[in-house]
Order: C-alpha cells, then sequence, then structure tokens
C-alpha cells in the first residue's frame, strides 16, 4: 500500500528514537514512529528522505519543530499510543 502525504508517497515505514540510525536506515519515502520531538529530528528527515513523523505516548512537538517542518514539508502526526502500537497500525494499513 502506498499512502500519500500530499508531497510524496509513504512507502516505507521506520521505529526508532535514535538519530543516528534513522540517518542511516530509513530510507526515503518513509513515515518515522518516534518520542522525540526536539527539531533535530526535521534535520534527519531532510537527509534520510523522511515524509512523515508520528509523535508517540502523547508528546508534544516544540515549537520549533513545527516551524522547520512546515518549511521542509515533513508532515508531523501526533497520538497517545505508544511507538509499538502505532508500529502495528500502520503496518497493518500495508506500509513496509
Amino acid at each position: 500500500m502506498k499512502v500519500t502525504d500530499g508531497e510524496g508517497e509513504i512507502i516505507h515505514g521506520y521505529t526508532c528514537d535514535l538519530l543516528s540510525e534513522v540517518m542511516g536506515k530509513a530510507k526515503s519515502g518513509t513515515v518515522w514512529i518516534t518520542v522525540q520531538s526536539h527539531v533535530n529530528i526535521i534535520a534527519v528527515s531532510v537527509i534520510a528522505g523522511v515524509r512523515a513523523i508520528v509523535l508517540c505516548d502523547g508528546r508534544d512537538y516544540e515549537n520549533e519543530t513545527i516551524e522547520k517542518a512546515k518549511n521542509e514539508r515533513i508532515a508531523l502526526f501526533k497520538t497517545d499510543l505508544n511507538s509499538f502500537e502505532v508500529s502495528g497500525k500502520i503496518y497493518g494499513l500495508g506500509v513496509k
């Protein structure tokens, strides 16, 4: 399954909280599932080709992160679910 974010297709998912690992292993067209909310997640997303980020556990994005995401056209989502639950739901949609 391919999901569009309005700018490109989401065809992969990656769950991780280590920025260096996301840079090295996430594929272009990925939705990133994490608990990290600081502005550095946007720089990592640009480098890795991440199209969207799902922030878990009811956390909030920092204002600077939201502004940078708008500028870089990275879609931001948040949920009260934990990373494991979100990963399962996204996998269930066919995003691998």
